[in-house]
């Protein structure tokens, strides 16, 4: 195995689309026609084939897929104690399109030991065993927290188990840190931590909504998540050992080939890119929605960034050439042997997956292995 955690030359954010077999058991065991032993025997199967394609295809860091979740974040807040699986009063709105209401709540104090997840990257880690790197995402704490207040009725239960906000965050940042731990225990050494929580309150039109009858101005709403998502971040990313390897990806919403927010880094970059203590960033840049790259001058020259300049919500292929100048026109901000590349998410963050098919996502890995080659000269 490559002694670099990465991230790669030729790099993706970790979940892909999940195949017709899967799909179909999912279903069956939600009918209560499969068990869940049937149940994790498909879904094993599937991450086997998964796994092939992924290294076949070149990539030298590989996940499940997340063919396990039907949320890239919500079956990982299920998986603490303390958490309830309900249903909120209403999904997310993104742009035509509306999530299933699934939701997280706190039901008791939160821990987290004997996360299921531990048990997902070791079946992946001996499968995979020394043919490439083994990379577990998770949903970020700050993406944990905006789940537990993302309604009044979300927010008076927080408030009923923990009144002191402090105490809540230091219970968050305890149950990652667990889990962290149980992750690193078991070989672990690469862990992404995906957050839409940055993404969010970069949306002026989010921001307002927010603040209307707070009392507060839009931009104090805004600097009040700022500290309290870098609290939460950070938080969790002390006395780490030293070979673990933490990245963080940034994402305006991806359901669906939808999208939930707009706007640029520039109203977070101080925080995100100058206190966020991650060793890369994975960014979304597909469209004009994430800004310019300005703000990256604020990132840490011992850092490194995943741009996601291809998209994942469509199968049409990027022109290479352009791909290739904004590459070197990020590169006037961040060094180009700091830079890497990427589609801006996953190809399915949702088990509803994108709207593009399994080929379409094969030839987005091979058209960023291609400019990589052109680029840098490697993979």
């Amino acid at each position: 195995m490559t002694n670099n955690h990465g991230p790669f030359r030729v790099d993706h954010v970790g979940s892909f689309l999940r195949p017709k077999e899967l799909v179909e058991a999912r279903e069956a065991f939600a009918e209560g026609t499969i068990s869940q032993e049937e149940l994790t025997a498909v879904e094993d199967q599937a991450i086997r084939a998964l796994v092939s394609k992924e290294i076949k295809a070149g990539l030298k860091n590989v996940t499940d897929g997340e063919f396990r979740r039907a949320y890239w974040h919500l079956d990982f807040f299920w998986g603490f104690q303390g958490i309830e699986h309900v249903q909120a009063a209403e999904g997310y709105h993104f742009h035509g399109e509306t999530t299933k209401a699934d939701s997280a709540l706190i039901a008791g104090k939160i821990t987290g030991f004997h996360h299921p997840f531990v048990e997902h990257y070791k079946f992946l880690r001996d499968l995979v065993g020394d043919r490439a790197e083994v990379k577990q995402t998770i949903p970020a704490p700050a993406q944990f927290y905006f789940e537990l207040i993302r309604d009044e009725e979300h927010i008076a239960q927080t408030n009923s188990i923990y009144p002191n906000k402090e105490e809540l965050f230091a219970d968050i940042i305890a149950a990652y840190k667990q889990v962290i731990k149980e992750h690193y225990d078991a070989g672990c050494r690469v862990i992404q931590l995906d957050d839409c929580t940055w993404g969010a309150i970069v949306d002026d039109r989010l921001i307002k909504l927010i603040a209307e009858g707070s009392g507060l101005e839009p931009e104090g709403i805004r600097e009040i998540f700022k500290k309290e998502f870098i609290t939460l971040n950070n938080g969790i990313l002390t006395d780490l050992p030293e070979d673990l390897v933490v990245n963080t990806h940034i994402c305006r919403g991806n359901y669906h080939s939808t999208w939930a927010s707009s706007g640029g880094y520039d109203s977070v970059a101080d925080t995100l890119f100058g206190e966020e203590n991650v060793n890369a960033y994975y960014l979304e840049y597909d469209t004009d929605r994430a800004g310019d790259f300005k703000p990256l001058a604020k990132v840490g020259r011992d850092k490194k960034v995943v741009l996601g300049l291809l998209t994942s919500k469509s199968g049409k292929l990027e022109n290479k050439d352009e791909v290739i100048a904004r590459i070197r026109e990020a590169s006037e901000y961040v060094p180009l042997e700091n830079i890497y590349l990427s589609t801006q998410c996953g190809f399915a963050s949702t088990e509803e997956g994108n709207i593009l098919t399994e080929e379409d996502q094969w030839k987005k890995i091979a058209l960023i292995s291609e400019i990589a080659q052109e680029v840098w000269g490697d993979k």
